[in-house]
């Protein structure tokens, strides 16, 4: 109803400024619709509504017979309840409110400190800060109803407004009070989780689980597993938006999730690129060192058979990633690049070699022949031909190691430098009829071969060339050294003109040593003892080296050969003379020159002979 005081109870109760009816202007209404106002000296802020009477639907603007039967319908319906008037007894009404105010809000102190003293709270408190608790909601919703409960049974007697205001406060710093141990509570929930989340997600993984699937199904299950969680922490009396920690939780595992993919793609992609390295480093490498004609086309075939397979593996695995065609594509191109890299870098390195290769080759054909076996210079080889021969291998390996060859290019890179390289009489000859020829190495790229293909440029292969040739001409000088000095040792005939002078000017010596058998048997002992000595001291072969070097070993082992051989004879000598049978005739003893002489030769003959092989014998 209106004029009953609403407004003017209000503005003296709570030191608000509600408009109020003036008596001067008669009775009409004063309130209309809802109006707001803050409590003056009320802590916290507290906000008071006055509201229009029963007959606000009429604004108190009608005649009074128009109004008086919507009046006696209302009366019927509602229950009146007689009050006080607050102008009689307004001295009572503020007695009782601030009676009420204080009287309540001791108790709610009261149920405040009980509360915070609570053993079951406070052992709650102090786990929660270190792990979960089970039935953390439950638990601390019945502590906080016993504690309102207890505060509704003290304060039943004083006024409803100001008890249910003093209720709302101390609900409000309860809910205050149990509010970190609750986010600690959601904390640890969400903690457990990602980390259970993480420990089944590996586990799927190993046991071959595909990962799109595998993180799919983890996440749904520890999601649910974080709302039953949450669930088990809900506060009753409390509404809190606690959907910020589910998507806390969220965004950890989606994170998760990710940092996994792309390190389990990483490792994907380093194990196949190690397995492309192993296959292609290698056989490429043993390729290039052994370069010929079909160097590059085998190593193109090579570099797609290894590039199909690591693909075809590569395919296979992501296939459980749920990966999109561009991402794949992705993947997959940036491994055939690696591989092409691989090749490409194993050749540079090669090239960087390239000097020392067409060494080693050079070596192994001039040095060896068709057998593989050590070439021993007898004078019978053609070293120039020889020498050519390797020369156009190494040759042919620089031409090799030129260019990156990975397409169906044809180039003349081998070509050019045989010409210019090899062909130096022909290039002389072309110099001489024109000095204005332009030399095809003095350049820095060659025609049709782009840059990035290059690896040792046209200046660079006459440069190496120039280098090559002064390195190995060691080699073939000392090939032709060992030639002549084979030849010098096997030749110890003099000249044919000084055979015949020999014979025409020792004719007559020849017919006297025919003559006089004597001097034959005399030259014959003395031939057998120089030859003895040639095979002693193995003249020859001291030769060999050269004249002085012979001469000078010669020197130091000719008298000990002396006198080993006048040892061994000495011993042969003094050897007992053996027995013969009594029953036999003995010889007859032939008192004639000639037999004699026959005698004596064949003893000469017989003791030579035995001095050929007693020294050589005892040096053993």
């Amino acid at each position: 109803m209106d004029w009953t005081g609403k407004s003017t109870l209000l503005n003296h109760l709570f030191g608000t400024n509600f408009r109020e009816m003036d008596a001067f202007k008669g009775r009409s209404q004063t309130t209309k619709g809802i109006w707001m106002a803050r409590c003056a000296g009320i802590e916290p802020c507290t906000l008071v509504m006055d509201l229009e009477g029963t007959d606000g639907r009429e604004r108190g603007e009608t005649p009074l017979e128009n109004l008086e039967p919507v009046l006696r319908e209302d009366i019927q319906k509602v229950e009146v309840v007689a009050l006080s008037s607050y102008e009689e007894k307004e001295e009572q009404f503020k007695e009782q409110v601030m009676v009420a105010t204080v009287r309540c809000e001791e108790i709610a102190k009261e149920k405040y400190s009980s509360f915070a003293a609570n053993e079951e709270w406070c052992h709650m408190e102090e786990a929660v800060q270190s792990e979960i608790v089970s039935g953390f909601g439950k638990k601390l919703s019945g502590i906080l109803n016993f504690s309102l409960s207890e505060y509704d049974a003290e304060a039943i007697y004083f006024d409803g407004g100001v008890r249910s205001a003093k209720r709302k406060q101390l609900e409000e710093k309860l809910l205050q009070l149990v509010q970190p141990a609750h986010q600690s509570m959601l904390g640890h929930i969400r903690s457990r989780t990602l980390e259970n989340f993480k420990e089944a997600f590996e586990k799927a993984l190993n046991a071959g689980e595909g990962f799109s699937l595998a993180a799919v199904t983890c996440t749904q299950n520890h999601m649910d597993k974080f709302d039953k969680g949450h669930a088990d922490a809900v506060i009753e009396q409390a509404n809190w938006d606690t959907s910020k920690v589910r998507d806390k939780l969220r965004r950890d595992i989606d994170a998760h999730i990710t940092s996994v993919r792309e390190a389990k793609l990483s490792e994907l992609n380093s194990s196949f690129e190690a397995k492309l390295n192993e296959a292609l480093s290698g056989p490429v490498e043993a390729l290039l060192d052994g370069a010929n004609s079909e160097t590059w086309p085998t190593i193109k075939k090579l570099l797609q058979r290894e590039t199909e397979s690591a693909v075809a593996g590569v395919s296979n695995a992501l296939s459980g990633f749920d990966m999109d065609e561009q991402s794949m594509e992705k993947i997959l191109t940036g491994l055939e690049n690696y591989a092409k890299g691989v090749v490409e870098a194993k050749a540079r390195e090669q090239a960087g070699r390239v000097l020392i290769l067409m060494k080693d080759r050079f070596s192994i054909l001039f040095s060896h022949d068709s057998d593989s076996m050590p070439r021993v210079w007898t004078g019978k080889e053609d070293i120039r031909a020889i020498t050519k021969t390797a020369r156009s291998s190494s040759l042919k390996l620089l031409s090799v190691m030129a260019a990156i060859r990975m397409g169906d290019d044809v180039d003349n890179i081998e070509t050019t430098l045989s010409s210019s390289l090899m062909d130096m009489k022909n290039n002389a000859a072309v110099k001489d009829r024109s000095i204005t020829i332009i030399d095809p190495l003095a350049s820095s790229s060659w025609e049709e071969i782009p840059s990035s293909r290059t690896l040792i440029t046209p200046v660079q292969c006459k440069s190496l060339w120039r280098q090559f040739n002064s390195e190995t001409e060691y080699t073939v000088t000392q090939a032709i050294s060992a030639q002549e000095a084979h030849k010098r040792s096997n030749n110890w005939l003099p000249p044919p003109w000084a055979i015949v002078a020999l014979a025409v000017l020792g004719f007559n010596e020849f017919m006297t040593l025919l003559r006089n058998p004597l001097y034959l048997g005399l030259i014959f002992a003395g031939f057998l003892l120089f030859k003895a000595l040639w095979v002693q001291l193995d003249i020859s072969g001291e030769f060999r080296n050269g004249a002085l070097p012979g001469l000078l070993s010669l020197s130091t082992k000719f008298v000990p050969t002396i006198m080993n051989l006048l040892r061994r004879l000495a011993e042969e000598g003094q050897k007992p003379i053996t027995t013969t049978d009594p029953r036999r005739n003995p010889a007859p003893v032939s008192r004639n020159f000639q037999n004699g002489s026959s005698s004596t030769s064949d003893s000469s003959s017989s003791s030579s002979s035995s001095s050929v092989t007693s020294p050589k014998e005892g040096n053993e």
